[in-house]
C-alpha cells in the first residue's frame, strides 16, 4: 500500500546548486567515457583512412591535371553520366508503372 505523500520541504538555493553541479559533473564524466568509447570504436576506420588518403590525393591530382589539359573529355563524361542517370530513373518509373 502506498502512504500519502508528505509535503517535502523545498530545497534551498545552495542545495539546488549542489545538485545541479553534481549533475554537470556526471554529464562530463559520461561525455569522457563515451568519447573514449567512440575513439576506440573508430580507430580501425581512422587507420584505414590514413592508408588511403595519399593514393586518393594522387588520383585526384592526376584527374585534375587531365581535366585542365582536356576539359572537353570531362564535359562529355558528365553528359553521359547525366544521360545514364536519367535513363535509370525512366526505367525505374516504367518498372513501377508496369508492376
Amino acid at each position: 500500500m502506498t502512504s500519502p505523500k508528505v509535503a517535502a520541504k523545498p530545497l534551498t538555493r545552495a542545495e539546488r546548486k549542489a545538485a545541479l553541479l553534481a549533475d554537470l559533473e556526471q554529464q562530463r564524466v559520461d561525455i569522457l567515457v563515451n568519447s573514449d568509447h567512440l575513439l576506440r570504436a573508430s580507430a580501425p576506420l581512422d587507420r584505414h583512412w590514413r592508408s588511403l588518403k595519399i593514393p586518393l590525393y594522387v588520383i585526384g591530382g592526376v584527374a585534375a591535371f587531365r581535366l585542365i589539359r582536356h576539359p572537353g573529355g570531362a564535359m562529355a563524361a558528365g553528359r553521359k553520366a547525366l544521360a545514364g542517370y536519367m535513363l535509370f530513373r525512366k526505367f525505374k518509373l516504367l518498372a513501377r508503372v508496369t508492376s
